[in-house]
């Protein structure tokens, strides 16, 4: 069957060894599985987030803070069973829920494991964290499977998208998979687990701000608020890192060859800006969304993709 699981629609006969735009073939990969705690403060909780790093990425942003998975360079493959085993596992360790991240190209094979996990007994709300590149139809075909979505919203600017990932049609299909999420997961509801707050069910949808891009961040802020109100948690984010700037002084060409088209991604997002963009989520009327301290970025969001728990 010749792949159309994300928007990029590439067509590759995966079961047959090649490889889609995603860099991922027939094979279930995965680089991670362990509690992660930095999550929004109801994903992570004190006891952290269940959170399965898969491999690939269909999205492939030029600053991805993941590049090393989303690039396939760490990948160990494994069965739908043993991903179903690594769940439990994850809810007996304490975590608050089970977080598969860049999901999307994996998705027949993260709803059978579920439906595995679940006849074993796991309880946890499965969330689907995503780049926000999606289509309606995988959004619909994850009802009865995913309970939460921890989704981007990247672009308002298709240009900025076209530069940054490719894909100049991120507005209007993140919008379109948005409104799908929203319908499917409802608004945010929480529950009290273990004497934690945790997100049980509806989107939260995180914005990371660009260094030179605040009037974009400005216009998706607007144009969510606008469309979605309440039905949705906002989650501003200034935890950009220059992970490009650090590649290219070690050599990697690919990394200088971007920093020569786009010599702003070398930069942090000044914290003037940031608070900025705060200011005018408040001035909107944007009642309640998480926001990060000053020097977010100076701190390590990003694990080791070293296999733990595969």
């Amino acid at each position: 069957m010749r792949c159309e699981l994300c928007p990029r629609a590439c067509g590759a006969d995966r079961a047959a060894g090649e490889r889609g735009v995603c860099g991922a073939d027939g094979r279930l990969l995965v680089a991670r599985a362990a509690l992660h705690f930095w999550e929004e403060p109801p994903i992570s909780g004190e006891g952290g987030s269940g959170t399965i790093f898969f491999s690939g990425c269909p999205v492939r942003c030029v600053y991805c803070q993941n590049a090393d998975i989303a690039l396939g360079e760490h990948a160990r493959e494994i069965t739908v069973e043993r991903l179903a085993a690594i769940m439990g596992e994850l809810e007996a360790t304490g975590a608050l829920n089970i977080n598969c991240v860049t999901p999307t190209h994996y998705a027949p094979q993260i709803r059978e494991a579920v439906t595995l996990a679940r006849a074993a007994g796991l309880a946890l709300p499965v969330l689907w964290n995503t780049s926000g590149y999606e289509t309606v139809r995988s959004v619909r075909d994850n009802a009865g499977f995913v309970d939460a979505y921890l989704t981007d919203f990247k672009y308002a600017d298709a240009e900025l998208a076209r530069r940054y990932s490719h894909a100049p049609d991120y507005p209007e299909v993140a919008l379109a998979a948005l409104g799908a999420m929203v319908e499917a997961a409802g608004a945010p509801r929480y529950d009290e687990h273990r004497g934690q707050e945790r997100l049980v069910s509806g989107v939260v949808v995180r914005h990371l701000v660009l260094p030179g891009a605040l009037e974009n961040s400005k216009a998706v802020v607007r144009l969510l608020h606008e469309r979605f109100g309440n039905a949705i948690r906002l989650s501003l984010m200034n935890q950009y890192t220059p992970v490009i700037a650090r590649a290219a002084e070690e050599g990697d060409q690919r990394a200088a060859l971007t920093l020569a088209a786009c010599p702003e991604l070398a930069e942090t997002v000044p914290d003037a800006e940031y608070e900025q963009l705060l200011d005018y989520a408040d001035a909107l009327g944007v009642e309640d969304y998480f926001w990060q301290e000053g020097g977010a970025a100076e701190e390590s969001f990003i694990p080791a993709f070293d296999f733990t728990g595969v």
